[in-house]
């Protein structure tokens, strides 16, 4: 007789009776500070604007929290672990989808390096071969120069952000290397590649 809105219910209404039934109600039964999750699932459940996909993960992250906090008044004849186990494998698709976007983009960047890196070298070799056409020209070699201008290339670019990123975090921690080896840079972005998939893994988890 006193409810705010009268079943049937849509999910609009429920969070409208949350939201005007909290404090009588609701904020017996878990913890008050949980207001805050109902307002945030209200506020972007119901907005015209797109989601992306870290609006989404928010939204996963704060219905995980308000049904963990009921499941400790009853399990609701099973619907809520039911409940929170489809919410948790949304979570978990997502992670996979965000990591594999950010891979995606992770590459794109560094072909658009080398092709770069292999259009700048070109172009400075160009003249040169221009003006010894009655050289031997050996393909091998050249082959084996453009491999090394793209790893050099990329290498360079990496290790420029490197040095911004330790200025921003500690100066004294900065010292400009010589110029690596062919086998140095290699193993290197072997070592970057692989930190790179352990942050995406951490990213999913």
């Amino acid at each position: 007789q006193i409810l705010y809105l009268k079943p049937p219910w849509t999910l609009a209404n429920l969070l409208k009776c949350y939201k005007k039934h909290w404090m009588a109600v609701f904020g017996y039964v878990v913890p008050r500070s949980l207001l805050s999750t109902i307002e945030c699932l209200s506020k972007h459940l119901y907005t015209e604007k797109p989601f992306d996909s870290s609006t989404v993960h928010i939204l996963l992250q704060e219905s995980k929290t308000l049904l963990h906090a009921f499941s400790s008044r009853s399990d609701y004849n099973g619907v809520l672990p039911r409940a929170y186990a489809a919410v948790t494998k949304l979570c978990e698709a997502l992670g996979e989808v965000r990591a594999a976007s950010v891979e995606q983009d992770l590459s794109e960047d560094i072909m658009v390096l080398s092709e770069n890196a292999a259009c700048e070298k070109m172009e400075a070799t160009t003249p040169n071969l221009q003006n010894t056409e009655e050289k031997e020209f050996h393909p091998s070699s050249h082959v084996a120069q453009e491999v090394w201008s793209v790893l050099e290339g990329v290498w360079n670019t990496m290790n420029s952000y490197s040095v911004e990123i330790f200025q921003k975090l500690d100066c004294s921690a900065v010292t400009v290397a010589a110029k690596p080896s062919f086998e140095e840079a290699f193993l290197g972005l072997q070592k970057l590649l692989a930190a790179v998939k352990d942050i995406h893994e951490g990213i999913g988890r």
